[in-house]
Order: C-alpha cells, then sequence, then structure tokens
C-alpha cells in the first residue's frame, strides 16, 4: 500500500471512531447533493445509521447556501454529503459544534477545528466519488457494507469516474460484484435500440437524438432491423451490427473518437433484475432534479412501489432534457475563441443546466478545450454551470471563483467541472467579467 493510501485507510478510521462516539446520544442532520452521487451517498449513510440505530433526519439540497448554514441546528450533529468542501468559512463562521464532511470537491479553505472531514484531495488525490467514500465509511463501522457497495458503483457512474478508476473505486468495484462488459456507449444496453437512440443525450447524435425519423433511417443503414417487431439491445448485436452503428454515429459525427463509442458498460442487479447502471444513475438523479429526492432515496433502498414512479419521473426528464437541448441548438449563444455561453434564462430549468452543459461538452459539437457556460434562472438567482470539452484546460473551479469573488456570489465543483450561484440583479456584470476573463486567458496562452 502507497503511503498516500496509509494515511487516508488512517483517517478514515479515526473519522469513523470518533462520529460513533460523538453520535452516540445525539441526534444527526443528514445534508447531501442532489445529483446522484449525493443520493447514492444519502443512501448509503441511511442505511448504516439505521443498523447502528442512530437517530437522524435528513435534507437533499440543490446547493448549500450560507443562509442555509445560519439556519441550521446547533443541539445536532451536521453530516454533510457531497457538500461543504467550499463552504468551510460559512461554518466556521456560524459556529456550528460538531459537523463531520464526506466529499470529494477541491478544497481551497482552512478546515475549522470543529469539522472532521474525509476528502481525498487531503490525502491520495484519487478521483473518487463520494457515495465511494462513504460506502469505505459505512465499511469501517457496520459489517453488511458490502451490501451497498452497488450504490457506490451508482454514484461513480452519476459523476462519470468509470473511464478513470483509480484503486479504491477498482476495490470496491470487485466487491460489489457487479458484471464489466466491453460495449457500445449508447445507454441503456438493455432496452431496445430505437427508444435508446432517440434519447441518446451522451452521446448526442444530430440528426438522430430526438428524432424518430433519424432514429429508423440509422437503424435501417446499419442493417439492424425489428425481429417480430421488436429491435435488438446494444448487448444483443453481433459483432457487424455493433461496427456498422458505430460507423453510421461517427458519420453524424466526425468529432465523437471511436474509442469514447465503445467502453466498459457496468451491469448491477436491482430489484432482482440485471441493469445498465448507466441507465439507472440516470434515474436517480432523473427523480431528484424533478423534485423527487425522497423517490431517489426510495429507488436506491429498492422499496417495491418507487419502481415503476422513478421510471416514469426518467421518461418525462429526458424528454424535458431533449426539449432543452433543442432550445440551446437554436438560441442565440455568446461566442467567442475558445469558450460558449449559454443563457437560457427561464427556458431551461435550473436544475437540468448542469445536465444540458455535461452533454454539450461530450457531444464533439466544440472543439477540445472549449469551454461551455450555461446559465438558466433559479428563483432571484442564477444557476452557472461550466464544463471543458475533452477535460482538459483551466481550472473552472478557480475561473468561476475569481468571477463571483467580484459579482458576489457562491461556487464551487471540480477542475473541469464547475458552477457557482449569483443573482439575477448581476447577470449582465457577470457574463462580462467572465466573457473578459476567458478572452484575457487566451491572450495570455
Amino acid at each position: 500500500m502507497k503511503k498516500e493510501d496509509e494515511i487516508f485507510e488512517k483517517e478514515l478510521k479515526s473519522f469513523a471512531e470518533e462520529f460513533l462516539k460523538k453520535t452516540e446520544n445525539k441526534e444527526i442532520l443528514i445534508m447531501s447533493h442532489f445529483d446522484t452521487d449525493g443520493i447514492t451517498s444519502a443512501s448509503i449513510i441511511i442505511s448504516t445509521l439505521k443498523k447502528l440505530d442512530r437517530k437522524f433526519s435528513i435534507r437533499i439540497l440543490k446547493n448549500l447556501e450560507e443562509k442555509t448554514i445560519k439556519g441550521l441546528p446547533k443541539d445536532k450533529i451536521i453530516f454533510f454529503l457531497d457538500l461543504a468542501s467550499g463552504s468551510l468559512e460559512h461554518i466556521k463562521n456560524n459556529n456550528l459544534k460538531d459537523v463531520f464532511i464526506i466529499d470529494h470537491h477541491e478544497i481551497s479553505q482552512k478546515i475549522p477545528e470543529n469539522v472532521r472531514i474525509i476528502n481525498p484531495h487531503l490525502t491520495n488525490k484519487q478521483k473518487i466519488s463520494t457515495s465511494g467514500l462513504a460506502y469505505l465509511f459505512a465499511k469501517q463501522i457496520i459489517p453488511e457494507a458490502k451490501e451497498l457497495s452497488k450504490l457506490a458503483i451508482l454514484g461513480m457512474i452519476g459523476d462519470c469516474l468509470e473511464k478513470e478508476i483509480d484503486s479504491l473505486n477498482h476495490g470496491i468495484l470487485e466487491e460489489s460484484g457487479v458484471q464489466r462488459k466491453r460495449g457500445l456507449l449508447i445507454y441503456p444496453s438493455t432496452r431496445p435500440l430505437n427508444r435508446v437512440l432517440e434519447y441518446s443525450s451522451n452521446p448526442y447524435i444530430p440528426e438522430v437524438t430526438g428524432n424518430l425519423k433519424g432514429v429508423l433511417e440509422i437503424l435501417r443503414e446499419s442493417g439492424i432491423i425489428p425481429e417480430r417487431g421488436k429491435y435488438k439491445s446494444i448487448m444483443e448485436l453481433d459483432e457487424k451490427e455493433m461496427k456498422n452503428l458505430t460507423t453510421s454515429i461517427l458519420l453524424r459525427n466526425p468529432k465523437i473518437k471511436s474509442k469514447d463509442l465503445v467502453g466498459d458498460i457496468f451491469l448491477i442487479k436491482m430489484f432482482n433484475k440485471i441493469e445498465d447502471a448507466r441507465d439507472l444513475s440516470a434515474i436517480i438523479n432523473a427523480c431528484s432534479r424533478s423534485g423527487r429526492p425522497e423517490l431517489a432515496i426510495q429507488y436506491c433502498l429498492e422499496i417495491p412501489k418507487s419502481k415503476k414512479e422513478a421510471e416514469l419521473a426518467h421518461i418525462k426528464y429526458k424528454q424535458n432534457i431533449i426539449t432543452g437541448l433543442n432550445f440551446v441548438q437554436e438560441t442565440k449563444k455568446i461566442q467567442g475563441k475558445g469558450f460558449v455561453i449559454i443563457n437560457a434564462q427561464d427556458n431551461v430549468k435550473d436544475t437540468m443546466i448542469g445536465t444540458i452543459a455535461s452533454i454539450i461538452s461530450n457531444s464533439s459539437i466544440y472543439e477540445e478545450g472549449t469551454i461551455i457556460t450555461t446559465m438558466a434562472y433559479y428563483e432571484d438567482k442564477i444557476k452557472v454551470s461550466s464544463r471543458i470539452v475533452g477535460r482538459k484546460g483551466r481550472n473552472l473551479r478557480e475561473l468561476l471563483a475569481s468571477v463571483t469573488n467580484l459579482t458576489g456570489g457562491e461556487s464551487g465543483g471540480h477542475e473541469h467541472a464547475a458552477g457557482c450561484l449569483i443573482s439575477r440583479k448581476k447577470e449582465r456584470e457577470f457574463i462580462d467579467i467572465l466573457k473578459k476573463n476567458l478572452e484575457i486567458e487566451l491572450i495570455k496562452i
């Protein structure tokens, strides 16, 4: 074991021991993010605390704002998941007594004395989801934790970490018993291809995504025909059909690299059925972003009544994503060399704008290194999400932090996927400063 991993293991053990001690006779308030990683992390911790017979309540958040931290109870243990690495100053200023954080976002602030935190940026720098960290924490304190490993894998896939599996995630994968197969990376790989292609957003296929006529054309072109009125799934394609379909997709989007179209497909058993992990992750995400985080958690915990309702929420969410993508494709954009700013205002929901930024950045519509920034109204604020095509270039967390330092607002995230929340009154000022920052960096290069 590497020295960094030994330090991480020691920190994790100490964190778990102190958590057990502090929470013995106190109620815990779990605060988790509303994306797939946050929901699966919360589900892992809920299952763990139930086994420990600890008292707890839970809140799922879109954003962790200073006013939220100000309103937190002082008499409870606060347990942040997939949140708070960028809010340490606010936590310190509000005199919370006992705070525990499991997170994987970058840290730029000093850790207060009353905060215990597990974050790979402090030790081994491994790329691991919060759900993966939550699972490793659960393993420290309950013997039945192994059954929760598949939730850690869903969180990993929700955060797009399956292409860079470090040793910690590799170990979780081995423990989970999740099946891993090579195939075309369009999901779900277990459903009929005509429906899969119609709603394919990652990859986004021009003239096929959201276009039934285009779907039938690409299938016919690839020599894939329905059998007894039903199309095959990706997992059922033979080698020739797979090759033909891959070629047809590449012809419609020449910027997509063939190596990015074929890769590992993870198959997980949920509700006694083998499913594509990417689809399960998307269902969880859709429920939460549609304003139903409680349904997303029920789905993770495999409560039978949640299955059909969650799947219906996912269908509606996919339809809304297609509508949002169509709007973004047609709307006027603020563009320069190496950047695109898309201000959707109230035409796209704030809960979907980050997903749309990710889809566009993965679509190969723009050149590698292009910074995609999307904006959408959220009450009296604006939700901003930034992504880099190809995940190589500037540190977006630092970029947005430098802008919000001037305009006000709260920012956070990762080097190549970050976001912020600003006042609607600062809309024009934010765009002008961001544009200037992006243009200045281009000149420096």
